[in-house]
């Protein structure tokens, strides 16, 4: 599918935070069960598709990433869970059917056609690594409703600076 740009609103969500490297992604992948089971226990709604927030991206190290789930407005968590807002703006977004695994070549090409386009995304280059204003991978599947993970949707939305 070929990348659009999208306007979003602010969305506030409870999150996760884990510092880890590419091969720990799992640690912050099973923090979302639990999650959704402490907003159920609350009676908090879930206002969308729980996702993946890449706060730092250093590739070669580490990477900052945050379990989330959008809730309605502001809601007590207990630490290490917290109340974040997604920042509203422009993104460039793609939808991906189509294993995880294959989420790099993915997003490998959303770069390269906003980069062919001339945009510039909401991010700043550190020397511990690219800090990203939002940076997203949504997913849109439910994996207790669908297990194939060939057959799971996941949307990307990168935030361009404004």
């Amino acid at each position: 599918m070929e990348p659009t740009i999208a306007e979003l609103g602010a969305q506030p969500y409870v999150g996760r935070r884990e510092t880890i490297t590419m091969t720990q992604f799992a640690r912050v992948a099973d923090h979302l069960p639990a999650m959704f089971a402490r907003l159920g226990e609350r009676g908090v709604p879930v206002a969308g598709a729980p996702f993946f927030r890449y706060r730092v991206i250093d590739m070669s190290a580490d990477l900052t990433v945050e379990a989330g789930i959008p809730v309605t407005g502001p809601v007590d968590v207990a630490a290490p869970m917290f109340v974040e807002t997604l920042p509203a703006g422009r993104y460039v977004t793609v939808a991906h059917i189509g294993h995880p695994d294959e989420l790099m070549q993915v997003t490998a090409r959303l770069l390269d056609w906003a980069q062919a386009r001339g945009l510039t995304f909401d991010m700043q280059p550190t020397p511990t690594g690219e800090v990203w204003g939002c940076r997203l991978e949504v997913l849109m599947t439910n994996p207790a409703e669908q297990p194939d993970m060939h057959k799971w949707r996941t949307d990307l939305f990168f935030k361009l600076a404004d």
